[in-house]
């Protein structure tokens, strides 16, 4: 059977939604306030847990299963130079809130810019040779050390956080890649909280 990217896909739209937000509020002036540092705060924990697992737990994997095939092994080096790529991006935007610097939407458009250049590679080639090289094993191997990586308190954020502003066709994909209980779990108490925080707000 097919590997199902429904959870990718999800995830890499609840970034692209972060930056729309974070982009509105430096635009209104509204960068500084708790609920859009909360919101930057959480977008970065989201990213740092994404790459980093893809790092340790997926490009590796797909590296074992391309012997004698060095173009494909080049992309998946591209992947891991593109995430290295994000860090002063995302440190001039970090410095940028931090002293309400007046280039602030400069440095969030040229993060919007290569994060969404990155997702989008991933997406139109990195995606098509996992699907080829791997098995719904081995994506479950890797989604599971991102579950681990997120813990249950990570979970509890990450879930109603993919969710927010979503489609009910995108808000019913992701949930049907997920475990049972999840669904009644979020509606029940993490979407709750996660309202109640108020980020972006």
């Amino acid at each position: 059977m097919p590997i199902d990217f429904a959870v990718m896909y999800a995830t890499h739209d609840a970034f692209r939604r972060d930056l729309r937000r974070l982009a509105a509020a430096a635009k209104s002036g509204l960068a500084d306030s708790p609920g859009v540092r909360a919101g930057w705060a959480n977008f970065n924990r989201q990213l740092h847990v994404h790459h980093s697992v893809e790092d340790a737990a997926l490009w590796p994997r797909v590296l074992d299963a391309l012997p004698g095939r060095p173009h494909d092994r080049a992309l998946m080096a591209e992947m891991q130079a593109e995430h290295a790529a994000l860090d002063p991006a995302l440190a001039a935007v970090e410095k940028g809130m931090r002293r309400q610097s007046a280039n602030l939407s400069e440095s969030i458009h040229k993060l919007t810019e290569i994060l969404g250049q990155h997702m989008a590679h991933e997406e139109s080639s990195a995606l098509p040779l996992i699907q080829e090289v791997l098995t719904p094993k081995d994506w479950d191997a890797f989604r599971g050390a991102m579950a681990r990586k997120q813990g249950p308190s990570g979970a509890a954020v990450y879930i109603p956080w993919v969710l927010d502003d979503t489609t009910l066709e995108q808000r019913r994909r992701f949930l049907a890649a997920m475990p049972g209980p999840v669904a009644l779990i979020n509606r029940l108490l993490w979407e709750r909280r996660y309202r109640n925080q108020r980020w972006w707000h």
